[in-house]
């Protein structure tokens, strides 16, 4: 499935992938890699293939935001530093790559991400924002000018990232989206699903409002 937000393209493989977003030759995410015959027609669309990729940044370590990482051979590899180790050890514990019947293999991480990096990518400048809670290292990209805010699997356009899984902590995610409320959204492109594409900062609001009776 291909739906075009602006001059952003997502991809979406597989109810097990990502959602993989394209920004000129930047992915971010890759989804578990084992749908990748599905991605390449995809991007014929678009008049790329998988060399043109010149860099994913991965939004955390999870199997199916970094499975496929590999297949873009010629790109740099983007993360934060927290989940940096699951990326570069293949931690199959840490990405929890059993639960999709996965294989990680270790790859370089070209760059550690910290909060507020900022990233340009074509017309846009995302900032890192470090939003713990689903795994350590988990960020979202938020390009102020244009009000997109990247979600990864922090904030999804109708729920949270869950904190059940190996690193996972309910505590720091609610500091993490009460984080998130102070910034004027309005889109959110989350890890999954489908995006909010006219009400992020209220969507935001009303999911924090929701954790504080949970």
């Amino acid at each position: 499935m291909i739906k075009r937000i602006g001059d952003i393209v997502m991809f979406r493989l597989s109810d097990s992938d990502s959602n993989i977003y394209l920004i000129g030759d930047t992915a971010i995410d890759s989804g578990t890699g084992m749908n990748f015959t599905r991605l390449i027609p995809l991007l014929k669309t678009q008049k790329k293939s998988l060399a043109d990729i010149k860099q994913v940044i991965n939004t955390h370590g999870h199997f199916d935001h970094i499975g496929g990482n590999g297949y873009f051979l010629n790109a740099q590899i983007a993360v934060h530093e927290k989940d940096a180790d699951i990326v570069e050890k293949g931690d199959a514990q840490a990405s929890v790559a059993d639960f999709f019947d996965g294989k990680l293999k270790p790859m370089k991480v070209h760059r550690k991400l910290r909060e507020g990096d900022v990233i340009a990518v074509g017309k846009y400048s995302f900032t890192v924002i470090h939003t713990p809670g689903h795994t350590p290292g988990s960020i979202c990209l938020y390009d102020r000018k244009n009000r997109i805010l990247v979600s990864g699997d922090t904030v999804f356009s109708d729920g949270v990232g869950r904190t059940d899984l190996p690193g996972g902590d309910e505590e720091q995610l609610h500091e993490s989206i009460e984080k998130l409320k102070g910034l004027d959204v309005k889109v959110i492109l989350p890890g999954h699903g489908e995006p909010a594409l006219n009400n992020g900062k209220q969507a935001i609001s009303r999911l924090s409002e929701m954790l504080e009776f949970v």
